[in-house]
């Protein structure tokens, strides 16, 4: 089973997101986990809410904050959009998703990331099933 890591900054929205949807819906395809250069005291309240509301996923119960160092090595790097020149992580496949961050911007730009992130979610999951990554 590939394994896959959603990547930015902090580690505390966008990247959390695209861990809690890929183990939500992706689980038997591939294993998601989520990291930061740097890492925040909590993940994004605002996030935890709007996954709460559309997805009932709880990730203040299952979810932290995690350097890259603290997970494993992964076949799959997804880069969030972060603006800023992320680590090179060892991999077979890497991509950057082009988000724009919503934090500080409102509950609707927290849904419209949310979905965009749980379509480029199943797409991945499509191409990973398909054996195209």
């Amino acid at each position: 089973m590939k394994k896959v890591a959603f990547i930015c900054v902090h580690n505390s929205c966008r990247s959390q997101m695209a861990e809690a949807l890929a183990k939500y819906y992706c689980a038997d395809i591939f294993e998601a986990y989520s990291a930061g250069t740097e890492i925040k005291d909590e993940i994004n309240k605002d996030a935890v809410k709007i996954m709460k509301q559309l997805y009932s996923i709880d990730m203040k119960e299952t979810q932290y904050s995690k350097l890259i160092a603290d997970i494993p090595k992964v076949d799959i790097v997804i880069t969030m959009g972060c603006n800023v020149d992320c680590p090179m992580i060892p991999s077979e496949y890497r991509e950057d998703w082009g988000l724009d961050d919503p934090s500080g911007k409102g509950m609707l730009e927290f849904e419209k990331t949310a979905r965009l992130i749980e379509k480029k979610a199943f797409d991945l999951r499509e191409r990973i099933q398909q054996g195209k990554l």
